[in-house]
């Protein structure tokens, strides 16, 4: 009796299983990293009210971060300047500027600067600002060079995610300096930042938390 299909379609159902497996590796990888922090996350630099320059300010100027970021160090938020700080030095200078109008206004009428957001930590995760500056975190670990943010305002350069953080938790020596260095954004590791960071951790006695409760309050 005659064949009624021919040989090669003895294959299809290999090609059909190659297909499906293939495809859900793709799409697997696909929410994997399109969906990741790495690729939604950084680079994202906001509109903000204000053509505020951390690199005039910060970087040309020196200001130390802590003038403006008053709660750095003693607690779990950095805190957005009051508009009052702002006009600290701006009742003098440039006390006309367009640019500064909305700053101006927030103060006259005691209404906040409505800045955006650019580093987000989820609300079902818990982080201290002023545990990791205290013990010797540099704000650029974080943040990175922000005396180089120009007006175009303040991108994220990290991910911040739960493997980012993580990563660090269980490896701080390179991320940990001086205490008095740790808003310097050009300080530069030593050649034994090794032995700096070991000892700093028997001083401090510094042990990252790796367990979810640490995080998940």
């Amino acid at each position: 009796m005659a064949q009624i299909f021919p040989k090669w379609t003895n294959k299809i159902p290999m090609f059909l299983i190659a297909g499906v497996l293939s495809t859900v590796v793709v799409v697997t990888f696909g929410f994997w990293y399109f969906g990741s922090p790495k690729y939604l996350e950084v680079g994202y630099r906001p509109k903000q009210p204000v053509p505020y320059s951390h690199k005039l300010h910060a970087g040309d100027l020196g200001m130390d971060c802590r003038y403006c970021h008053i709660g750095v160090e003693k607690s779990a938020h950095a805190s957005v300047p009051a508009t009052s700080t702002c006009m600290n030095c701006h009742t003098q200078v440039a006390a006309k500027s367009e640019k500064l109008l909305p700053v101006r206004e927030s103060y006259a009428t005691n209404k906040p600067v409505e800045w955006v957001k650019v580093h987000k930590v989820p609300d079902f995760a818990y982080f201290n600002h002023s545990v990791h500056v205290n013990v010797g975190v540099g704000c650029k670990s974080c943040h990175g060079n922000v005396a180089q943010m120009d007006e175009r305002g303040v991108m994220q350069v990290e991910q911040l995610s739960m493997g980012w953080c993580l990563d660090c938790h269980r490896n701080p020596e390179p991320h940990l300096r001086p205490k008095s260095e740790v808003t310097n954004m050009d300080w530069v590791a030593p050649a034994n930042q090794k032995e700096f960071a070991a000892k700093l951790i028997s001083e401090k006695k510094i042990k990252p938390p790796v367990d979810c409760g640490a995080c998940h309050r």
